[in-house]
């Protein structure tokens, strides 16, 4: 039965334009720091030990909010929530701009993550609102696609602002954008008129549940062990390129190329995974295919030290960053395949605590690695994370069905 107080067809994708909007805001502000680290490391005097420690200010606070902001969802409903979200970050975003020393610009940070992980829990309860099923896959792919842009669009128009005004203006100009987003959103998002949308776990969903299921847990694993990757491709890669291939901040743009190859990964992986369901392939099957693809492509990554050229390292960055968005939008949908709806928005947040842990346990090693040896082991290590963590998931799904 469709929802009488759905809004018209044309106020409901203007809604869904705004999301995938919020989620370009979302990448580009995360992003900015990443590609603007080697100039703010120097001029406010922070070795990278204490930019490891900035990003895991970060991770840490993004990890915590999954749980809060479904609190505050369920409190305040998805429209108003969202508001909430993107006004929050968008202010630490600019206040990052005036940081004067790693103390500062890591509770910048910190608060950054705050906010940003409540834009990726409240998008689905607001497409679950006002969205027919027929139309939730589409959608859902369109504002994930826009965190994926955001992060393509970053490094050139970071280093734009950086360039001409300044490092700080980097951080006041995309701040300001999130306010700008905001007069639309407030003009056409309808109010919920409940609580308690498809966002929110569902009654009844208790955590010794989602915590029985060997699924979440094999999940979890695999999102512990490879989202460090592609954490270490977006804060850590742009400085491996200053500092071991020669490359000066304003060459740094060129990044735009492996995010873009992420935007093809992410919509060609689960475009390929649905081509085989079509052809008759089970749904959990043709994820795992698609993410055992995946887990040859990656393990490239133990070339890129080897690279003859600095293009050549690029190149082999675009492909890793192509296997692991193929890796991440299948492992989504296997969850969704494999996981009762019932427990789904619970379960959600404990395997994308994974990805947090992951990333702050990726920076530690790095910083201590980097500083006490070179770049290399790094790339060698992100080489064979994917293949165990598909073995993992292939090892405890068989020994399931015994």
């Amino acid at each position: 039965m469709s929802d009488p107080v759905a809004p018209p067809s044309w106020r409901r994708w203007s809604i869904a334009v705004m999301l995938f909007l919020a989620a370009v805001l979302n990448y580009v502000d995360r992003t900015v720091l990443s590609i603007l680290a080697p100039t703010i490391q120097a001029d406010l005097g922070i070795d990278d030990t204490g930019y490891a420690r900035i990003n895991n200010a970060f991770l840490v606070a993004y990890t915590a909010s999954y749980v809060l902001s479904g609190k505050l969802l369920d409190r305040f409903g998805g429209t108003v929530s969202m508001a909430g979200f993107l006004a929050f970050w968008s202010l630490a975003n600019a206040v990052t701009g005036f940081a004067g020393n790693v103390y500062q610009l890591g509770a910048a940070r910190f608060m950054l993550g705050l906010g940003e992980a409540g834009g990726w829990t409240a998008s689905p309860k607001i497409v679950g609102r006002w969205f027919s099923p027929r139309e939730r896959g589409f959608v859902v792919g369109l504002y994930t696609a826009g965190g994926t842009v955001g992060a393509t669009i970053a490094p050139v128009l970071a280093l734009w602002l950086a360039g001409r005004y300044g490092w700080q203006w980097a951080f006041f100009a995309t701040g300001l954008a999130g306010f700008a987003w905001l007069v639309p959103w407030l003009l056409l998002a309808p109010r919920d008129a409940a609580v308690g949308g498809s966002g929110a776990a569902p009654a009844g969903a208790s955590w010794r549940e989602v915590l029985s299921q060997r699924i979440v847990w094999l999940l979890l694993a695999a999102r512990l062990l490879t989202d460090g990757v592609w954490y270490f491709i977006q804060q850590w890669f742009p400085k491996y390129l200053t500092a071991e291939r020669g490359m000066v901040q304003q060459d740094l743009s060129i990044m735009w190329l492996v995010y873009l190859a992420a935007d093809v990964g992410l919509i060609g992986g689960g475009l390929l995974s649905g081509w085989l369901v079509a052809r008759g392939r089970q749904p959990v099957t043709a994820r795992l295919a698609m993410m055992a693809l995946a887990a040859v492509i990656v393990p490239l990554a133990a070339f890129i030290p080897m690279a003859e050229s600095r293009h050549l390292a690029i190149a082999v960055a675009m492909a890793v960053a192509l296997g692991h968005a193929i890796w991440l939008t299948n492992l989504t949908s296997l969850a969704i395949d494999a996981i009762p709806p019932r427990l789904l928005a619970t379960s959600f947040g404990v395997i994308a605590g994974g990805s947090g842990l992951g990333g702050i346990l990726m920076n530690t090693l790095v910083a201590e690695t980097v500083q006490r040896h070179s770049y290399a082991p790094c790339f060698y290590a992100a080489a064979v994370l994917h293949p165990l963590a598909i073995l993992l998931l292939l090892a405890g799904l068989a020994w399931k069905r015994r």
